[in-house]
């Protein structure tokens, strides 16, 4: 299972320092947030009137609980795994290999359904600025090439890459909201959306599940552990930076919207216009030439979406190439870039076979690839968080460590709480996410459990048929940077700077 050690390790080559704001652009550009606000808020205001701004804090706050003990364990676990370490860590190696699955799963669900969302957002946008309609299909395999590029490239062109593209869309959306609060909006500014008796409703249950699934790959901070600079340090600040500011963000522009058009229309404009409410705020306010500007600025969100979720998958894939669990040749290293190359290569290549598959069978780009692929891979992340978060209450149970209470039980237990009802209100309410038929839902909904019972089956034969490999799934480096000696190497080489086997 081991590779050559000189595709892991160029003891030339420079090794990367991703910073605070390097990891942070990953992961805020991984959630789109002018895609998520143009696209998905309108939905959220029908579906939950003018306290929708609130669900969106109530979904940020639930995510920092989760934060507190996720950033506490990233100083005692170092494996490049992520998610599924922490899970083999303190749950056992069983479930920390049926969660690598899901994790593949997931992330690949997040990002390929997104092809579909390429092409569908980039015909609108012709459409809407030159009465164009191009096909989706070249328009989602140009983009396969552009991401396979970027994620080619090193992760700190990426980091730039994407820094540039969140500051365009961001900028787009605090420009709007400053066009509503310079005209005092419809009729004058109100507070009425946090108040209870707007935040208490039927609708809210609702509103919670698109807010959730508005922060999917968040948790990513610490697939870039061994890539960042001071990790005990950077992963943390990185995930709090992340989840405030999405949190807060979305909150603020979903309430500016709303008073744009007022309390007593906005549900109305939002339900007689859903993909047009936000370019109808911002014409009326900032002008024209900002709609088209928004226009252009979702198709850039989607592409850095599409990046930040590729180099996630990349180093997935990467950590288990080097725990054996993948082909070895998923863990060589490009000697100048750094990057885990043929990961990229082969995620690019599943891709390309997803879209060319419901290309052929008529599917459309944005109800069906988008929505049925997308669905399970938000699942799978928040089945992962959950176990997670279930991962550190027992870790610390059995380790000794001079962590507090509040890190290692109240918060991570109170968030396995909150996300297990997050879970159900997403999966009792998933035909608002698909607009599919029972049965299409159905199948959906049980994607995550049947890859989880796959996953299971799979550690059971690996512990028969290669047992050195799964008793070395998830250890430990020795040293920050250094995998443990051993025949092969183990998840803790999961970059550039990774120890040669001994």
């Amino acid at each position: 299972m081991g590779g050559r050690a000189d595709d892991r390790r160029d003891p030339a080559g420079p090794r990367v320092h991703l910073t605070t704001a390097d990891i942070s652009f990953f992961v805020v550009s991984a959630a789109a947030p002018l895609t998520v606000m143009a696209g998905v808020a309108p939905i959220a205001l029908v579906l939950g009137g003018i306290g929708a701004p609130a669900g969106y804090l109530l979904a940020g706050i639930t995510l920092a609980i989760f934060a507190v003990g996720f950033t506490t364990m990233s100083r005692h676990v170092r494996s490049g795994g992520a998610f599924y370490a922490y899970i083999a860590q303190g749950l056992g190696t069983p479930l920390g290999i049926a969660a690598a699955l899901v994790a593949m799963v997931g992330y690949n669900g997040m990002e390929i359904g997104v092809y579909g969302l390429l092409g569908s957002a980039t015909n609108d946008t012709a459409h809407a600025l030159w009465g164009a309609d191009p096909p989706w299909l070249p328009i989602a395999l140009a983009g396969l090439l552009v991401i396979w590029y970027g994620g080619y490239r090193s992760i700190d062109f990426g980091a730039k890459v994407l820094g540039i593209l969140l500051v365009a869309e961001t900028g787009i959306l605090v420009l709007l909201a400053g066009g509503v609060l310079i005209e005092g909006g419809a009729n004058g500014l109100s507070l009425a959306s946090f108040a209870p008796g707007n935040v208490l409703v039927p609708g809210t249950a609702a509103v919670l599940a698109f807010a959730f699934s508005a922060f999917t790959g968040f948790e990513s901070t610490v697939i870039y552990r061994r890539e960042a600079r001071d990790p005990a340090r950077t992963i943390p600040r990185a995930t709090y930076i992340a989840v405030g500011f999405l949190g807060l963000f979305y909150a603020f522009v979903v309430w500016t919207v709303i008073q744009a058009f007022g309390d007593d229309r906005v549900v109305e404009a939002a339900a007689g216009d859903t993909g047009g409410l936000f370019f109808a705020a911002i014409t009326t306010y900032v002008g024209s030439w900002a709609a088209d500007l928004m226009h252009v600025f979702i198709v850039t969100s989607i592409i850095a979406s599409l990046l930040a979720f590729h180099n996630a998958i990349n180093r997935y894939c990467l950590a288990l190439a080097e725990e054996g669990v993948l082909p070895a040749a998923l863990g060589r290293i490009h000697p100048r870039h750094r990057s885990p190359y043929v990961a990229g290569l082969a995620q690019t290549a599943l891709g390309a076979a997803v879209v060319l598959g419901f290309a052929a069978a008529g599917a459309d780009p944005y109800t069906q690839l988008l929505l049925w692929v997308n669905t399970p891979g938000m699942l799978g992340l928040m089945a992962l968080m959950l176990l997670a978060a279930l991962a550190v209450v027992r870790y610390f149970r059995r380790v000794p460590h001079q962590e507090g209470a509040l890190r290692t039980l109240v918060a991570p237990g109170t968030a396995a709480v909150l996300l297990a009802v997050v879970i159900w209100l997403v999966a009792s309410k998933v035909e608002l996410f698909t607009g599919a038929s029972p049965t299409v839902n159905a199948v959906l909904v049980a994607v995550v459990p049947a890859v989880l019972v796959l996953g299971l089956v799979l550690a059971h034969r690996l512990r028969r048929t290669r047992p050195e490999t799964y008793a070395r799934f998830a250890a430990e480096p020795t040293t920050e940077g250094e995998a443990e000696p051993c025949p092969h190497p183990t998840s803790s080489s999961s970059t550039a700077a990774s120890a040669t086997p001994s």
